[in-house]
């Protein structure tokens, strides 16, 4: 149930890595740093930071696989990926991320301008 909830489809593996990569950014930025160099405790960005590394690199390779397997648009992955680099800003595309999710679940068919302007219709993504 758990396993199929949250990565169950693209559009749900892909929203929730991305939110777990920005959780672990703001752990990394305010509780992790903090620690390093006011509490003298360098061990906790080692760990915060390795695990937040991981999942900064899984979340680009699901942006890749979008890409290339699910023919996502440019616009698409760059807002993605200027979001994780971004502290919140991982939260601030979670919406866009969901509808994702519901035009995926509903099997609806979608409308994409291609790159010449004119528009082709695109199974869910």
């Amino acid at each position: 149930m758990f396993w199929g909830r949250f990565f169950g489809t693209p559009a749900t593996h892909i929203r929730s890595i991305a939110v777990l990569e920005g959780v672990s950014y703001l752990v990394l930025l305010f509780i992790a740093m903090p620690l390093k160099y006011l509490g003298d405790m360098p061990l906790a960005v080692r760990v915060v930071g390795s695990a937040h590394g991981a999942l900064f690199v899984w979340l680009g390779l699901l942006v890749l696989a979008g890409l290339m397997r699910r023919r996502r648009l440019m616009g698409w992955a760059a807002k993605i990926v200027v979001a994780s680099l971004i502290p919140f800003g991982t939260f601030v595309i979670d919406r866009s991320l969901r509808d994702d999710i519901d035009v995926e679940a509903t099997g609806a068919i979608r409308s994409w301008p291609s790159a010449r302007g004119r528009s082709t219709r695109c199974s869910s993504g």
